[in-house]
């Protein structure tokens, strides 16, 4: 069995580096059935991240880019590179049984690799799988959700935490179904459990999913793909596992956190793209709170922001760009 590991990586060489060195390390571990490759897309790094992968790497497949095409994009590119045809529902016979989409702000633990393709190897119904992600600190992150809801934009935009009394009932809220989390006993256990859909940071597809369903969107420049991927597996009769005995450490956000505001934007595009995409699952009473709901959080941290500013704990030019976002996606959809 072939497994393809794509990494897509903007300005991160030192993750990038660890990252590479722990799916090496993972790869090494891993039953003889299994052969792993490697396929890095840098999208125009300007911190040597494409050199180091050349210099230190040379056995990974490096495509490097000349411009920033995206998360989703580069990912796709890679997948036609590897067999997957135009649309992906082409398979070449020289592409591969199963494709991990990791994030380069990630370390494989151990044989997490082996792992989650011993568990696509062993329920062939299977569409897609991810591994229980940790932070930095060892604590948990939730790794796969639940669809998300109104409750779930609520909780997101409102800062219900500022309201006495309501702090610990926020967060049994943040860790419930309600806010899209299976439970903790759940993730920390060892058996396989289905979930919406797991995160893009780690997720495992099989080749034949691929074929069913075609590539990732387009239309998502980055978040929200992996949403639409599971889901359109989910409605191919394509389920998806979490697999919380493989384990992986997420670094979470190093890359957009460069660019904070921007990737808030980009972030409520996707969503709003996707609410929009889905009618079935989103349909038009959906919308209309929906709207209005994002209009009132954006005000509500619009005015906290303005709060902060005020009382000199915010600058004057972080200030605009905030509410600058806030506008734009008002604009998107809200």
């Amino acid at each position: 069995m072939r497994l393809a590991v794509v990494i897509v990586s903007y300005n991160v060489c030192d993750l990038l580096r660890r990252c590479l060195q722990s799916v090496c390390g993972s790869a090494r571990q891993s039953e003889s059935w299994l052969a792993v490759e490697v396929t890095v897309v840098d999208n125009a790094s300007h911190d040597g991240s494409a050199q180091m992968v050349a210099g230190e790497f040379p056995h990974v497949n490096l495509i490097a880019m000349t411009d920033n095409i995206g998360f989703t994009r580069a990912n796709n590119f890679a997948l036609r590179r590897l067999g997957f045809g135009a649309d992906g529902r082409e398979r070449a016979p020289s592409a591969p049984d199963l494709v991990l989409l990791l994030n380069p702000d990630t370390e494989v633990i151990d044989d997490a690799l082996g792992k989650l393709a011993a568990f696509m190897r062993s329920n062939p119904s299977a569409g897609a799988c991810g591994p229980r992600l940790h932070y930095e600190d060892g604590s948990l992150q939730h790794g796969g959700f639940a669809f998300p809801g109104l409750a779930q934009v609520a909780l997101d935009l409102l800062p219900l935490a500022r309201l006495p009394g309501l702090s610990r009932l926020l967060q049994r809220l943040l860790q419930s179904r309600i806010n899209g989390r299976y439970s903790r006993r759940q993730w920390l256990g060892v058996a396989p459990f289905p979930v919406d859909f797991v995160l893009g940071a780690a997720l495992m597809a099989r080749g034949a999913s691929i074929r069913a369903v075609g590539l990732l969107d387009e239309g998502y420049f980055m978040y929200c793909e992996e949403m639409d991927w599971c889901l359109r597996m989910g409605e191919a009769g394509l389920p998806t596992y979490a697999v919380p005995a493989a384990q992986i450490v997420h670094y979470e956000g190093r890359s957009s956190s460069q660019i904070r505001w921007k990737s808030f934007e980009r972030l409520w595009a996707s969503r709003f793209r996707f609410f929009r995409r889905h009618k079935r699952l989103y349909p038009h009473g959906f919308h209309l709170f929906l709207r209005p709901l994002v209009r009132l959080g954006l005000a509500w941290n619009g005015w906290n922001a303005r709060r902060e500013f005020a009382r000199g704990r915010l600058a004057g030019h972080r200030l605009g760009e905030q509410l600058d976002a806030y506008a734009r996606v008002l604009d998107l959809g809200g």
